[in-house]
């Protein structure tokens, strides 16, 4: 279930106040004002812009070039630029480097309730932290049912029926040295054009459950290295009954691989069967071996076809 993500002005304070060393300074008022993913058409750090590129709904960071700006003007052509920088209804200002903040900026922040902040960090590096926080909060995500692990550094999502074996099939991956990350519910979020990071709720963070078991602690049971808080998603891996791809044996080039698309992102996507004395931990190892080559440019399908292309041209 997709999900729209929004912050309030009063959080992003919160969350970030002590390490950007931020000053609420005026627009105290302002507070409730939201920062919505429905907003964003563009990267999280077009949020941020300078004093030429004011848009609404944004947080404006005003640095030592835009602050020389402002004390270069005449008190008139102040009072017009402060104008314009408050004509639409911004979320937030920041004043970086920590510059002093003109009267005129204050009394325009109270009249019109924005939020007024000052830090000391350098404008460079305070819109840096906003816009990875802002990336982070504003993402589009959804939440999608099965277990999430890294794999050989790799974020691998392990899908199929309730009952198929995905609980069992991660308590053995576990076992064998890979991490767990999510079981049950695993939330996602798109933190990139082509990114998508997946995480734990953290009500359930670091438990399994394993039907005949019930739940474990995995972090207790197998220590730190085997939990992980977050991990890419970069491969599928559905576990479905023999009958429901057809007869391996009709297929056997083509590896039932296939492409999954999760807001917006396409996920590689590999279909393994389930039956009786398949060591599926090692198919599922050896299906992200796989993908990695072929994220190498080293596909073994095509490796093969042009050997037995060859060997068909020499008996000619």
């Amino acid at each position: 279930m997709d999900a729209i993500s929004n912050v309030s002005v009063e959080t992003l304070f919160h969350d970030l106040a002590e390490q950007l060393g931020l000053q609420w300074v005026a627009g105290r008022t302002g507070g409730h004002r939201t920062l919505s993913s429905e907003t964003i058409q563009q990267p999280a750090l077009a949020l941020i812009g300078h004093l030429n590129f004011v848009h609404p709904n944004r947080v404006q960071v005003l640095g030592c070039a835009e602050m020389d700006y402002l004390r270069g003007l005449t008190e008139s052509a102040l009072q017009d630029a402060i104008d314009h920088l408050f004509s639409t209804e911004l979320a937030a200002i920041a004043v970086a480097n920590g510059e002093s903040v003109p009267a005129v900026l204050l009394d325009a922040a109270e009249r019109t309730q924005t939020p007024l902040f000052k830090s000391t960090l350098a404008s460079p590096i305070l819109m840096s932290y906003l816009g990875h926080y802002l990336t982070q909060s504003l993402a589009e995500a959804t939440s999608l049912h099965g277990v999430f692990l890294e794999v050989l550094g790799t974020g691998v999502l392990i899908k199929g029926d309730a009952g198929v074996g995905k609980s069992e099939l991660a308590l053995e991956l576990i076992t064998r040295g890979h991490r767990l990350i999510a079981d049950d519910i695993v939330e996602l979020k798109h933190v990139a054009p082509d990114t998508l990071e997946g995480s734990c709720p953290s009500l359930i963070r670091d438990f399994l459950e394993v039907r005949g078991l019930g739940i474990l602690n995995i972090r207790f049971l197998f220590g730190e290295m085997a939990v992980k808080p977050q991990k890419n998603l970069k491969l599928i891996v559905e576990l479905v009954h023999p009958q429901e791809i057809g007869e391996v044996g009709l297929n056997r080039l083509d590896m039932v691989a296939s492409t999954e698309t999760i807001l917006g992102v396409g996920i590689p996507k590999v279909r393994v069967p389930v039956a009786a004395g398949r060591n599926l931990a090692v198919l599922v190892e050896v299906a992200v071996r796989n993908h990695i080559l072929k994220s190498r440019g080293i596909n073994p399908l095509d490796q093969f076809i042009k050997r037995q292309q060859a060997a068909i041209d020499g008996s000619d």
